[in-house]
């Protein structure tokens, strides 16, 4: 790559020098912060050599690059030297507008993937034992199958107080506050009243006796509520009295009116989606099949998918079942076949490779390497994938399958499938994986169309695996939305955590290798062992000081270990000059994860996890 001539013409067309407001690199990717991404032409950036593809998250304008971005980086801020001091603040950046579809398919993700792994393993037992029953080996009347029962079914009977602390973490209150709450509407005096068949009243305003259990969408509206008001209260509260007064007033303002208002309007509107969902099946049959199951795969890559999860746990939850998690299955296989299409097809041994394994985990249920790394970049395959979905979808509806637990949606997921319906549901997976396959290897695909970054054994863009970040520093944990640098505040770098610093050394916060220290030290990104992009920034707008009181103990291609000292900075003097001394921690290529939480709040001990990364799951 001619590194100078490669960045000429990025500048010119990504609209110009004085179209860009900062710029900064991670592994692969170059990440521009645009003030117009109209004047950006993404299909000549995507023709310029060295340019593998253009992905755009949120504000960041990202060029896909390989192995050569750190040089192509340093090509570009050689003709634009006055974007080195904004590469890692960028403080200037126009602030984000979020879209509110965006930010609604956002906040469902945050909350339900990371209790995926808890309702998903519930789900797996609850269909084991719908098998061992249907073979006779069990009595469904024996105390252990009942002991087995309870323990399948009580994550969906309470998932009230589950979904309420994963939604405390997501929308920033206090998870155990809105724990109590939702505890709240199992206790049994309330249970009672409501058993009791008369009317109830709270201080003269009416309460409707429903039941919660299993329910999803009113402790989600209860706990948004529930934020607002905290920190409405927070900033009014005294700091000495916070601790007390801040949750009890929380509590007795949010819970009344989650009785009497909000609970009854999710329970609504959750029967309301469960009944459209059973009329589409009923009335719209294998053309709901065809048209859910062939584009359920581009709902996924949008996030769209996550509005169906709450629609469909309440199904299982009422009914015992759900007639639509069927074209998760179908699509996902169908993803499978045809990354083993392009096993079969490929001459290539590295492709070949890839394919087979990527195939092997959409089969299972995880999708996004077969689709990431191989159906999307061969471009045909993908197609070949939507259309396995559609056929498979159309058999399953015309046939009425049922999945009777929430599980995976893969061969690992079957157990949840067991049923009455269970024979046209492998007949179904069988029709998608192979139309797919089949296709795929009929209709071919241009193997050169594979960058040269995925044929290598890179990793795949969302190939992550689960992994916790240990806090680099000991202080006060705070969300980046009370930082006052509106491009962390608004994640436009990623997701993260920001730290108040009691100490003046920075550790390590993962296993993995140093990829760059800024020449002001004040900032330095990290590749963890297991994939994640790490951007640790020490104070806001400490570039300005030229790396005075800032001290490096590492260099770039350094292995490092959790723990191991990176930079010492003077503490006492950045707040004599009034800088905000926090320590700001982001994963950068946060598109790859399917969460990203803080693991605690409050005070932190150094070494100790503060953010927890889950990989994609469908």
């Amino acid at each position: 790559m001619h590194y100078s001539d490669t960045a000429q013409a990025i500048i010119a067309r990504i609209g110009g020098a004085d179209n860009i407001v900062s710029l900064f690199h991670c592994i692969t990717r170059l990440r521009f912060t645009l003030r117009d991404h109209d004047r950006a032409e993404r299909a000549a950036l995507e023709e310029i050599d060295g340019v593998m593809g253009v992905n755009i998250s949120g504000d960041q304008y990202q060029l896909i690059i390989g192995n050569e971005v750190a040089p192509l980086c340093d090509a570009i801020l050689n003709q634009l030297p006055h974007l080195r001091d904004a590469r890692p603040a960028a403080a200037d950046a126009p602030r984000k507008r979020r879209n509110p579809v965006s930010a609604v398919l956002e906040g469902l993700s945050g909350i339900f993937s990371p209790i995926i792994p808890a309702i998903a393993g519930a789900g797996i037992l609850k269909g084991v034992l719908s098998l061992l029953v249907a073979l006779n080996w069990l009595d469904a009347t024996n105390q252990s199958y009942l002991i087995l029962s309870a323990i399948s079914d009580g994550v969906f009977f309470f998932m009230p107080l589950v979904l309420a602390f994963s939604a405390g973490h997501k929308f920033g209150a206090n998870p155990y506050v809105a724990v109590a709450m939702a505890a709240a509407l199992f206790h049994p005096t309330l249970l009672k009243l409501f058993a009791a068949g008369e009317p109830i009243a709270f201080f003269g305003m009416p309460v409707s006796p429903v039941s919660y259990a299993s329910s999803v969408i009113p402790i989600l509206l209860a706990v948004w509520l529930l934020s607002y008001v905290e920190r409405f209260i927070d900033r009014l509260m005294p700091g000495p009295l916070k601790t007390m007064f801040v949750p009890l007033l929380s509590l007795a303002i949010v819970t009344p009116v989650t009785l009497i208002t909000i609970g009854p309007l999710g329970i609504w509107l959750g029967n309301a989606l469960s009944g459209g969902i059973l009329w589409l099946v009923a009335n719209m049959g294998m053309l709901a099949g065809v048209v859910v199951g062939g584009t359920l795969s581009l709902m996924i890559i949008t996030g769209m998918h996550y509005v169906l999860v709450p629609v469909m746990i309440n199904n299982i939850s009422r009914l015992g079942y759900d007639p639509f998690k069927i074209l998760f299955y179908v699509a996902n296989l169908g993803q499978a076949g045809a990354a083993f299409g392009v096993f079969l097809r490929s001459r290539n041994k590295k492709t070949k490779t890839l394919a087979l394994s990527t195939s092997f985990s959409a089969s299972l249920g995880i999708t996004e390497p077969a689709m990431y790394g191989i159906n999307i970049r061969f471009k045909r395959p993908f197609a070949c994938a939507l259309i396995g979905g559609a056929c498979g979808g159309a058999f399953a509806m015309m046939m009425g399958v049922k999945t009777y637990a929430f599980a995976l949606s893969g061969l690992s997921g079957l157990p949840a499938l067991v049923g009455p319906t269970f024979l046209w549901a492998l007949v179904s997976l069988t029709i998608s994986f192979g139309v797919a396959a089949l296709l795929t290897v009929v209709v071919g695909f241009e193997e050169a169309s594979l960058p040269q970054e995925a044929s290598q054994g890179a990793p795949l863009p969302l190939n992550a695996r689960d992994e916790q970040i240990f806090a680099p520093v000991s202080g006060q944990l705070k969300p980046l939305s009370r930082l006052s640098d509106p491009v962390f505040a608004d994640e436009v770098f990623g997701k993260g955590i920001a730290i108040e610093p009691t100490s003046g050394e920075l550790l390590s916060p993962v296993n993995g290798r140093v990829e760059s220290v800024f020449d002001t030290r004040h900032a330095l990104t990290l590749m963890s062992d297991t994939g994640a992009e790490v951007l640790i920034h020490i104070g806001i707008d400490t570039v300005k000081l030229g790396g005075a009181g800032f001290v490096s103990h590492i260099a770039p291609g350094d292995i490092v270990e959790v723990g191991q000292p990176l930079i010492s900075f003077d503490l006492a003097a950045l707040r004599q000059q009034q800088i905000d001394t926090s320590v700001i921690v982001i994963v950068t290529n946060s598109e790859n994860y399917g969460d990203i939480t803080p693991v605690k709040q409050g005070d932190i001990g150094i070494n100790e996890a503060c953010l927890k990364l889950t990989a994609p799951a469908v």
